[in-house]
């Protein structure tokens, strides 16, 4: 049941992406929703069900782009998968961690997505202005990522009715 939930958090956010964040933008760039959808995946489930994650939000994420498809998909996961690995260790209480990570993700994946774009021949990749892009990108991930985090943490929480419920019959 989690996965199903896991894929329609995928949908809206690739939306919400698409058709809200566009009007709010902030010193002109828009956060990338996927990759901290797909880094709080990796933070919560690990580095394959991060990459998973990263790999359906920015495949249909690219469907909106008019770079490579595939690009924003292969960034997010390979960024997610690293995340994955090196949050195994991490303490999982601290309240800062879901803006540093979201935010460390952002610059990761940001520049992921330009250094895969400017060697598969998009334009204007590897310049001043992509790098500052990515920065500002970066800061508003870590803005959004406790929201992002906070909904992960939601759906994966136990089904009402799996969970030691009860029935007519009795406990299930």
């Amino acid at each position: 049941m989690r996965v199903w939930r896991l894929a329609c958090l995928i949908v809206l956010i690739v939306i919400v992406q698409v058709a809200v964040f566009p009007h709010l933008r902030i010193a002109g760039v828009v956060p990338d929703l996927g990759l901290v959808l797909a880094v709080a995946v990796a933070y919560r489930y690990g580095p394959e069900a991060g990459a998973l994650t990263g790999f359906a939000a920015g495949l249909l994420y690219d469907l909106f782009l008019a770079t490579p498809l595939g690009l924003s998909a292969l960034a997010y996961a390979i960024t997610a998968y690293a995340v994955g690995v090196l949050s195994s260790g991490l303490m999982r209480s601290p309240r800062w961690i879901p803006p540093l990570l979201g935010g460390a993700a952002g610059l990761a994946g940001g520049l992921a997505f330009i250094g895969i774009g400017g060697l598969a021949g998009v334009p204007g990749m590897w310049t001043t202005h992509a790098l500052v892009i990515v920065a500002l990108a970066a800061l508003y991930d870590a803005l959004v990522a406790p929201i992002v985090f906070l909904l992960v943490n939601t759906i994966s929480r136990p089904d009402r009715d799996s969970a030691g419920s009860w029935s007519v019959r009795g406990p299930v």
